[in-house]
């Protein structure tokens, strides 16, 4: 049985204005409107950034960076991305398809192992917002230079917060995982900004210029 009890009239209000803001705004990624902005400003022409989950930020990613790592797993998704980048004659996009393998541990999917497997601290930003998200957002911290940008999307699924929007984990709840407890104790010094739309979140960390933080 589906629950409705988070339907309340502000999550209503919440909910209406995320569709409007995605009507009026088809090429935007499938982020926060706050995160968007927050992206806009941050990245750079020279920059070099890995996207684990493709979708619309691939296409508006894409003119904004030098190069764009994008990894996805589902074959239907890839072709579709694939086709808008052609239409648009996207170049800089190395784009990646890793399907699920039912009988592969998670942390041993080809998903995941791509992303261990790039050099450390090559990548200006990492968005996560795809499969595996606890064992790549792990290995995406080390993958990034200092002062470089972790995004996690619905991210109020996984790490603790005040967050009105449905389904976010509240402090003193227990991590979904032993990786996701480990990603929230690495990240708890690092600066952040978490931003919601009080359907789902977002946030952005920054990677403390400090190596040794």
């Amino acid at each position: 049985m589906r629950r409705f009890r988070h339907w309340t009239p502000r999550y209503i209000w919440d909910r209406l204005g995320t569709v409007l803001y995605e009507r009026r705004r088809p090429e935007d990624p499938w982020l926060t409107k706050e995160a968007v902005r927050a992206l806009s400003t941050y990245l750079r022409l020279e920059d070099s950034g890995l996207e684990l989950g493709s979708g619309r930020s691939t296409a508006w990613l894409a003119p904004r960076v030098s190069r764009l790592i994008s990894v996805e797993h589902s074959p239907e998704w890839h072709g579709i991305v694939e086709q808008k980048l052609r239409k648009k004659a996207t170049e800089n996009v190395e784009y990646h398809l890793f399907p699920v393998k039912d009988s592969v541990d998670d942390s041993n999917q080809p998903y995941v192992e791509f992303v261990a497997h790039i050099p450390g601290e090559s990548l200006d930003f990492v968005l996560v917002d795809g499969m595996f998200r606890d064992y790549c957002a792990l290995h995406s911290i080390a993958k990034l230079r200092p002062g470089g940008l972790l995004i996690i999307d619905n991210v109020n699924w996984f790490l603790a917060s005040e967050s009105r929007s449905p389904n976010s984990r509240r402090r003193g709840e227990p991590a979904p995982s032993k990786t996701w407890e480990r990603v929230e104790r690495d990240l708890s010094t690092w600066r952040s900004i978490w931003t919601s739309s009080g359907v789902t979140d977002t946030a952005l960390f920054f990677k403390p210029l400090n190596r040794q933080a």
